[in-house]
């Protein structure tokens, strides 16, 4: 069974992620060390917060050259989730500082004219499908998943965008582009359907899994 790590940013209660996925028999560990990172066959990055906070977090523990490592040259597979899936793009308006640069675009704010759209963006909205993909297997289109953010992943290259969500406008709700993938909404907490794709992501990298 492959060595999943969950990478600790401080920035949340992984806790409740972590008993989630250990229920369903994942050899699952939660660390921000470098030796952790370096031995994972698998990473989720997960976030709730700021995402200059977060970026400062990686510099100051210098992870930032170890997750290039990782994910760029060993191709190690990574799942993004809210703010984590965030810190994948070049930039983000939520402190003007830059990400990580794994996938191009950029993160920048929600701002609506129309009072009947609320920042931030909070509940459970749809997804539409923008291509095949073994993360949604089992998932209906259409099916609720629930977010909380203020801050969307904007100029991302088509052949990198799995779903969009409208609020608004149509956002990229979810990413799978090589060995990463990630989404905006958060699946720990849309019930059976959000672990799913959880699911999905760990059964495409690993010999076995009991879903």
């Amino acid at each position: 069974m492959k060595n999943i790590l969950i990478i600790d940013l401080e920035l949340g209660n992984l806790k409740v992620f972590e008993h989630k996925l250990k229920l369903n028999n994942f050899d699952i560990k939660i660390s921000s060390s470098k030796a952790a990172i370096k031995a994972a066959d698998i990473l989720i990055l997960p976030g709730v917060g700021n995402f200059a906070e977060a970026m400062n977090f990686l510099i100051k523990n210098n992870l930032i050259d170890i997750l290039n490592y990782k994910v760029l040259e060993k191709k190690t597979p990574i799942f993004g989730i809210c703010l984590g899936l965030q810190l994948f793009t070049e930039f983000s308006e939520e402190g003007n500082v830059k990400g990580l640069g794994w996938i191009k675009g950029i993160t920048q704010k929600f701002r609506f004219s129309k009072k009947n759209y609320k920042v931030p963006h909070i509940g459970w909205n749809t997804l539409n499908f923008k291509k095949k993909s073994i993360l949604l297997k089992d998932i209906i289109e259409q099916q609720f998943f629930y977010f909380i953010h203020s801050y969307y992943l904007n100029e991302i290259k088509p052949e990198a965008i799995l779903t969009t969500t409208n609020y608004g406008i149509d956002f990229v709700s979810s990413i799978e582009y090589e060995n990463i993938a990630g989404t905006q909404f958060h699946p720990e907490k849309s019930h059976k359907d959000g672990l799913k794709i959880i699911f999905n992501f760990l059964e495409k990298y690993q010999d076995t899994v009991n879903v």
